[in-house]
């Protein structure tokens, strides 16, 4: 029976709850709403914000590495501390921070499954208290991970020639060209619809049960190698809108599945769907 090729990149609502107390971890949420967390949340908890904490507030880029030393200094996380990261839909935000981290060469990182969800459900205890940590001495990053976990716009295009595996995470509406965002949510962003051409629609939600938790191994390589020709060897490059929900597919292909070259297109449809002359396929 097929398992996770990294078991440890996950840890369950139990053992959490058992473990509140390791000085060797640091809970971090990240949300979409980012008015979560003041809330209630889980005890000790701390609050990294995707926006204003992790993106640069003027060009469209993640932060120096001199702001991620000091926002895991100001958060008391070190080199050797462990990162165990949740939040709301699924995980989405959590795992678009923990790419983040890896960005910049953090290592020790993990996803709560079931994410914030599961935890209210299974009434664990929540807080509104703020946790205050020592300051840490992270050392500043000296490079990000650029290279090896994010494409950018000319790469993907580069990539096309190729021929290889490029997965659209979104709705299927979104896919399709009929909708700019899901559902749900307002329809802006960009100024076309439509999907990268050669790209296979596998939405992010494919890798989750109902509860918001992962599906097994078995379950999710049918899902990405069985259907859609994904290898642990092979590269692959995921999209969404912005990022975030590619994220969650990057961790489930890079951590459950143990793919070794998967990059996460971050600039995503905001980014394709505005270029002038970028090529645009629709059913």
């Amino acid at each position: 029976m097929k398992t996770y090729s990294h078991p440890e990149a996950l840890v369950e609502t139990a053992w959490l709850t058992d473990h509140l107390q390791d000085p060797g971890i640091r809970i971090v949420e990240s949300n979409e709403d980012v008015l979560l967390y003041d809330t209630g949340h889980i005890p000790g908890a701390v609050h990294i914000d995707w926006r204003a904490d992790l993106n640069d507030p003027v060009i469209r880029d993640y932060i120096a590495p001199e702001k991620f030393a000091a926002l895991c200094r100001k958060n008391g996380i070190d080199e050797t501390t462990t990162c165990i990261f949740y939040g709301d839909k699924s995980n989405w935000w959590a795992c678009y921070a923990l790419w983040a981290f890896r960005l910049y060469g953090h290592e020790r990182v993990k996803i709560l499954n079931g994410g914030r969800d599961k935890w209210i459900r299974e009434g664990r205890p929540l807080v509104r208290e703020k946790p205050s940590y020592p300051e840490t001495t992270y050392p500043v990053p000296t490079a990000r991970h650029d290279k090896e976990i994010r494409a950018f716009y000319e790469e993907v295009r580069a990539f096309l020639t190729t021929g290889g595996p490029l997965i659209d995470v979104r709705s299927p509406g979104e896919f399709t060209g009929e909708l700019l965002h899901m559902p749900e949510y307002p329809q802006e962003g960009a100024l076309r619809g439509g999907h990268i051409p050669g790209a296979k629609s596998v939405p992010w939600k494919a890798a989750v049960r109902e509860d918001g938790t992962f599906r097994s191994a078995e379950e999710l390589s049918r899902i990405y190698e069985e259907s859609c020709g994904l290898s642990s060897d092979r590269e692959s490059i995921v999209y969404c809108r912005i990022g975030e929900r590619s994220s969650h597919t990057w961790f489930v292909l890079t951590y459950l599945l143990g793919h070794k070259k998967v990059r996460n297109y971050d600039g995503s449809w905001t980014e394709w769907g505005n270029k002038v002359g970028a090529p645009i396929q629709r059913p």
